[in-house]
């Protein structure tokens, strides 16, 4: 019975990195097909929506199975429920990174991005790849230093976020409201993109000590 459990509980595990994988990989593409005006490829990233909703049905399913036929208890409960939670947060990942295309397609054939901030939101495309891909090796290792360290990882996500608004709220901004309003949410969805993140780390901490 243990065996067999520690082997769903090692499915699950990889089902979660395979979640965070498939975020980092969709944020990367979204911000190539922002910066680029690319339809294409912004169309693809929103269709690959649909595919990390059915690997988050199979760790549902396999988090419960867990829940119900193993009855655990201690470390193996805490693993279980946070690998629920966890979830969420790379789905929720995942579907902030469809946003960033939906607004290159609702812009297109102009680009949304503003060559004033196209270095800022670039960086912060690069940024949240990392993170997402830091997100996923915390979560295969299993390693609280490590996880803890994606908090400070965090800290160029704050700092280009704020550069992007100062730019936003100079009055010499000479690109009109809706290129602001476009500018502002994308800032929001990579800052918010990169908190799911570093709460996966907290997640991974809080499963490996109870804290």
């Amino acid at each position: 019975m243990r065996t067999a459990f520690h082997h769903r509980l090692g499915t699950l595990t990889e089902q979660l990195g395979a979640m965070c994988a498939m975020a980092g990989e969709a944020i990367g593409q979204a911000t190539v097909a922002l910066l680029n005006a690319d339809l294409a490829l912004a169309e693809r990233v929103i269709a690959g929506q649909e595919d990390v909703v059915a690997v988050n049905a199979r760790v549902e399913e396999n988090a419960f199975t867990l829940l119900a036929l193993q009855a655990p208890v201690a470390t193996d409960l805490r693993a279980v429920v946070s690998g629920i939670r966890i979830a969420t947060d790379a789905q929720r990942m995942r579907a902030l990174a469809v946003h960033v295309p939906e607004i290159a397609r609702m812009r297109h054939p102009r680009n949304a991005v503003p060559d004033d901030v196209r270095r800022h939101v670039a960086e912060m495309g690069e940024v949240a790849e990392q993170l997402a891909g830091v997100a996923r090796e915390v979560l295969l290792d299993q390693d609280p230093r490590r996880a803890a360290q994606i908090r400070r990882d965090d800290d160029a996500m704050d700092e280009l976020h704020h550069q992007l608004l100062a730019a936003l709220v100079d009055p010499g901004w000479p690109h009109g409201v809706a290129a602001a309003v476009d500018v502002t949410l994308l800032g929001r969805f990579y800052e918010r993109f990169a908190d799911h993140a570093v709460q996966i780390a907290r997640r991974v901490i809080f499963q490996a000590t109870g804290h």
